[in-house]
C-alpha cells in the first residue's frame, strides 16, 4: 500500500465514527457551550465538518493564505444542513486523495496571513495534522453531547451509551 492509500483507508473509517457524531448535534443548540471561552456547539460541529476539505486543500495546493481567502464559519439551521456539508467535504477529501496517488507528499505546504507564516511542512504532514485535527475536534464534540445528556455512538469501540454497557 502507498502513504496514500494507507491513509485513505483511515480517512474513510473516520469519517464512519465522524457521520455518527454530526449527525446527533442538536441545531437548536448552535449557541451553547460547556464554558465561556469554549467554541460555541455549533462552531464546533461545523468545524469537524468542514476539516476534511483541508486534507484535500493540503495535498492539491502548496498552501492558503488568509489575507487573500478570510476564513469564513459557517452556521447550519437544520442537522441536514450539516450533514449535507460535511458529506461535501468529505466528497472533495476523497477526491483529492483519488486525485493526489502521483503527488510528492513531500513538497512544501505553507498556511500564511500574507507575509507572516502560520505552518509550513511537508504535504504529508499537513494532511496528517487535518486528520488529528478532525480526531481532536470531534472527541470535544463527544464531550459536548455528553454534557447535553444526548447518548454517544461507538467510535473506536462501544461507548457507555451503547446497550450492554
Amino acid at each position: 500500500m502507498t502513504i496514500i492509500e494507507t491513509f485513505t483507508h483511515e480517512f474513510e473509517h473516520e469519517c464512519i465514527t465522524t457521520r455518527k457524531m454530526l449527525a446527533l448535534v442538536p441545531a437548536d443548540k448552535n449557541n451553547w457551550a460547556p464554558h465561556e471561552k469554549s467554541m460555541k456547539l455549533g462552531n464546533l460541529a461545523n468545524h469537524v465538518a468542514e476539516l476534511p476539505e483541508w486534507i484535500g486543500m493540503s495535498l492539491l495546493t502548496d498552501g492558503l493564505d488568509f489575507a487573500v481567502s478570510p476564513y469564513e464559519a459557517k452556521m447550519f439551521d437544520t442537522n441536514e444542513a450539516l450533514m449535507a456539508f460535511a458529506e461535501k467535504a468529505i466528497a472533495k477529501a476523497s477526491d483529492a486523495l483519488e486525485k493526489g496517488k502521483h503527488i510528492d507528499l513531500s513538497q512544501t505546504w505553507t498556511l500564511r496571513h500574507g507575509e507572516m507564516v502560520l505552518s509550513e511542512g511537508p504535504k504529508w504532514e499537513m494532511m496528517r495534522m487535518s486528520m488529528s485535527q478532525i480526531i481532536h475536534h470531534r472527541a470535544q464534540l463527544g464531550v459536548y453531547l455528553r454534557l447535553l445528556h444526548i447518548p454517544l455512538p461507538d467510535s473506536y469501540g462501544p461507548s457507555a451509551d451503547d446497550t450492554g454497557m
